[in-house]
């Protein structure tokens, strides 16, 4: 006799869990669900899942940020109530079960695997017709770049599941996927899902939990990333309208702030002193491309240059050529003046950035992922111990926020060269330098 499986399995979603699993049924192929902490958010997708997989032959990737929150996470974790992740999926379906990589085959030839994103070279060459990103806010976008022809040419499905970490990409995907009616896009508090009391929230707050991390977490508030080193300041800017049109003045010279990557991003921040104000009129990140690529396009800008600010490994000599790339941008037209980084310790630095947000207005068309990147450089955070240490993230975000803060200490540098000059005094010299030759 064949037993009859019910699909799904040990599992009855909850009111606010069904539109979603409604969406995704009716064919939808696009998803973002912004959901609180212990919403069920990858307890509802996982059986979704499970059920897909029996309907139609195909293979799921369930990413994670890394394959260690992947194993913890689905492959070992189990509900309050002491069902595990693995258990939702009725043995009679299981063909095996590879722990080494956190797969499932099951015996109509479905695979549903564990994937961490922090190795997205593994993805490439590869042909889900399911992915779930778990805990998007915090992987990186290039995860879904990688994979997102793929999905396309297979006409897979890509459900999108978090609570927010500031103003990053999945920000940018909510104010995309919320009027786009291709997508299916809900973001859903304590105050929406009624599933954890504001008494509840309120203990963690008084257990020591911060009000920024509780409206993170809870009320899935985009405002605010609990150990970002600048969100408050940019707040600040935007409250008094310093984010915003900041044009080229033809009046000034303009500097430039770099941060040179070798395997990774190069960011190069364009920058104005008007008399105590520090304007940010533009901005360019990229990687993969020689020092050529770089000084050709600071070139192209319709600006006259005053000074070009780099860290202490400019200096660095290469091991083939024994010439350093100051030597090299030397030979390509840029003279740059070398930052005392060496001696100025990273958190001291930090400080100095902080310091300059008063006096700096930023043009918001022309900076959009230097604000972002700003909004998202943070704290790494200590899991073991439940703390922020003292040093931060280093992830896509870190590259512009190095070169904001060399041009925090090349401002510095050149505030000490002009102490007791007045602000009049400031601006005519810019003026002059405009004109000069």
């Amino acid at each position: 006799m064949v037993k009859e499986i019910t699909l799904p399995h040990l599992y009855e979603p909850r009111d606010y869990q069904i539109p979603i699993l409604e969406a995704l049924d009716g064919g939808c192929k696009r998803a973002l669900w912004l959901v609180h902490r212990r919403g069920g958010k990858d307890l509802t997708i996982w059986n979704w899942v499970i059920k897909r997989l029996q309907e139609k032959k195909c293979i799921c990737f369930h990413i994670l940020p890394t394959y260690s929150q992947a194993k913890k996470v689905i492959w070992n974790s189990q509900t309050k109530e002491g069902i595990g992740f693995l258990d939702f999926i009725p043995k009679e379906l299981i063909k095996k079960k590879y722990e080494s990589e956190l797969s499932i085959h099951f015996k109509n030839g479905s695979i549903l695997q564990l994937i961490g994103s922090d190795n997205v070279d593994r993805l490439v060459g590869t042909a889900p017709n399911i992915c779930v990103f778990s805990e998007a806010a915090i992987q990186l976008p290039n995860a879904w770049d990688l994979i997102r022809p793929i999905m396309t040419e297979n006409d897979g499905v890509a459900i999108f599941i978090t609570t927010p970490r500031g103003k990053n990409w999945v920000y940018d995907m909510y104010g995309m996927a919320k009027n786009n009616p291709a997508w299916f896009c809900e973001k859903l508090s304590i105050d929406d899902t009624k599933a954890i009391g504001k008494d509840v929230v309120q203990a963690e707050i008084d257990a020591g939990m911060s009000e920024e991390l509780a409206k993170q977490e809870f009320y899935v508030s985009f405002i605010g990333l609990e150990g970002s080193y600048y969100i408050n300041y940019l707040d600040d800017m935007r409250r008094q309208d310093r984010i915003t049109n900041v044009p080229h003045d033809p009046t000034a010279r303009v500097c430039t702030a770099w941060d040179l990557g070798i395997n990774d991003s190069t960011t190069i921040i364009f920058f104005q002193r008007i008399g105590q104000e520090i304007h940010i009129i533009d901005s360019y990140e990229n990687n993969g491309r020689g020092l050529d690529h770089y000084v050709k396009l600071v070139f192209e800008k319709p600006y006259i240059y005053e000074a070009h600010y780099a860290p202490h490994d400019i200096e660095n000599r290469e091991l083939g050529t024994g010439i350093s790339r100051k030597e090299l941008c030397h030979t390509l037209g840029i003279d740059f003046i070398t930052l005392p980084t060496l001696k100025t310790k990273l958190l001291d630095g930090i400080e100095v950035a902080r310091g300059i947000f008063p006096r700096m207005w930023i043009d918001e068309l022309k900076n959009k992922r230097l604000i972002t990147a700003l909004e998202n450089y943070r704290k790494q955070y200590d899991e073991k111990h439940n703390v922020f240490t003292n040093y931060p993230v280093h992830d896509e975000y870190s590259h512009f926020a190095d070169s904001f803060r060399y041009m925090a200490i090349a401002c510095k540098l050149y505030d000490s060269k002009t102490v007791g000059m007045p602000v009049s005094e400031i601006y005519e010299r810019n003026r002059l330098n405009r004109v000069r030759k």
